[in-house]
């Protein structure tokens, strides 16, 4: 995994002390209903594409950005699905610990016959997966992602499509 400079540069005058960062998920979907995921090369696992926000970089600036870097698919953000932050800190095996805060971008692909394939070392397959049809084994951060992204998309079909916060 690429490790962005300015965390390099933070952590050589803090060491693996815990760091709050803003992250960004990207739920993308087809006109199908397909969803794009990718599978971790660090755990395996299958997940949504996120990434870390660059200072002064707009976060839907970093979801466009991920997206294409991870699966060489464009796209446009439709909406936030939500803004939570993590009630965990993720230690990595480096030692360096992390708590983030996510927003969770809801978006389309600009050209719906696109293919994806791994743009980058963070993956090791990617692919569209039917909701019903999604491969094994997700990511306990995806899970949650996708029951938010669930709950946006029933509240948006009744008329309110606010993001969803924790209070």
């Amino acid at each position: 995994m690429t490790t962005p400079n300015f965390i390099l540069s933070l952590r050589e005058k803090i060491g693996h002390d815990p760091l709050w960062l803003t992250g960004i998920t990207a739920y993308v979907e087809d006109a199908d209903g397909r969803i794009l995921l990718g599978r971790r090369s660090d755990t395996g696992e299958w997940a949504l594409v996120y990434g870390i926000v660059e200072p002064g970089e707009e976060p839907g600036r970093t979801c466009v950005r991920e997206v294409l870097e991870e699966t060489g698919v464009h796209v446009a953000p439709q909406a936030i699905a939500s803004v939570k932050s993590s009630n965990y800190l993720v230690k990595y095996a480096n030692g360096d610990q992390c708590r983030y805060i996510d927003i969770l971008f809801i978006c389309t692909p600009t050209d719906d016959d696109a293919a994806p394939f791994v743009g980058d070392d963070e993956s090791t397959e990617v692919g569209w997966f039917p909701p019903e049809e999604l491969p094994h084994p997700l990511a306990t951060s995806t899970v949650s992602r996708l029951a938010i992204v669930s709950e946006y998309k029933a509240r948006a079909a009744k008329g309110n499509a606010a993001a969803l916060f924790s209070l």
